[in-house]
């Protein structure tokens, strides 16, 4: 099948939600402080700052003034590990689990109303192309 057209007409979709800000509120929730607070509470503890710019493709820089933002905020912790001085560990503070929660229960309620405009015979076969995409090797997406 020759899927020029098929293309043409997502690629005018996704321009269109684009006009309407709905894919940038999406992007920009699991960008910046957000995304990189999720990544230290899922670690369950310390995590050294390569790890974060390891698993979220940015810069040590980036994560480095990310982090010193957050610090700022009293979001998180950093400390030199005990055991091998030249590590920095990072953890969350209180206040920092307290804004993953906020910010989580935040992005569950926008989707669930994006899922819920969907009906759910649409809501479950978006999410199983979604999860189809994500589970295709990176090698093999073509970009």
């Amino acid at each position: 099948m020759d899927y020029t057209d098929l293309a043409r007409e997502l690629l005018a979709s996704m321009n269109q939600l684009r006009k309407k800000n709905m894919q940038k509120k999406i992007t920009d929730s699991m960008h910046g402080e957000p995304i990189v607070l999720f990544y230290i509470a899922k670690c369950e503890g310390d995590v050294i700052p390569s790890e974060i710019s390891n698993e979220m493709g940015i810069s040590t820089a980036r994560v480095a003034a990310t982090l010193n933002s957050l610090e700022s905020k009293g979001m998180i912790t950093r400390k030199i590990d005990k055991n091998d001085r030249r590590r920095i560990l990072v953890e969350l503070t209180r206040a920092g689990q307290e804004r993953v929660d906020e910010h989580g229960k935040k992005m569950l309620e926008n989707m669930k109303g994006i899922l819920d405009y969907l009906g759910e015979q649409d809501a479950s076969e978006f999410v199983r192309i979604l999860k189809r995409l994500a589970d295709k090797p990176a090698e093999e997406c073509n970009m």
